[in-house]
């Protein structure tokens, strides 16, 4: 009897993800593109992202709890972690 193997689930970010990633690239054009009042600055981005990195509720650069790319919930000043205890 052959065993099912499970698909193998990456707790990791968009930006770590190997190969042709053309959701990473929407990503990078939302922000780019993004008013500056809206933007989280740099710093506070990757702080966001980092909190969102050790999380168990992403996979394959999804948060679980709400459905989107962590990059881009993380790109607005404006958006907070979906968790009931906010990471950020």
């Amino acid at each position: 009897m052959e065993e099912a193997t499970q698909p193998k689930v990456c707790r990791c970010l968009l930006r770590d993800m190997t190969g042709e990633n053309d959701y990473l690239r929407s990503v990078e054009r939302y922000r780019a593109t993004m008013p500056r009042r809206l933007r989280t600055p740099d710093a506070l981005y990757e702080t966001r992202l980092a909190c969102c990195r050790d999380c168990e509720a992403l996979q394959n650069g999804t948060c679980m709890q709400c459905g989107c790319y962590v990059e881009m919930r993380a790109a607005r000043s404006d958006m907070h972690c979906p968790l009931t205890a906010p990471r950020w």
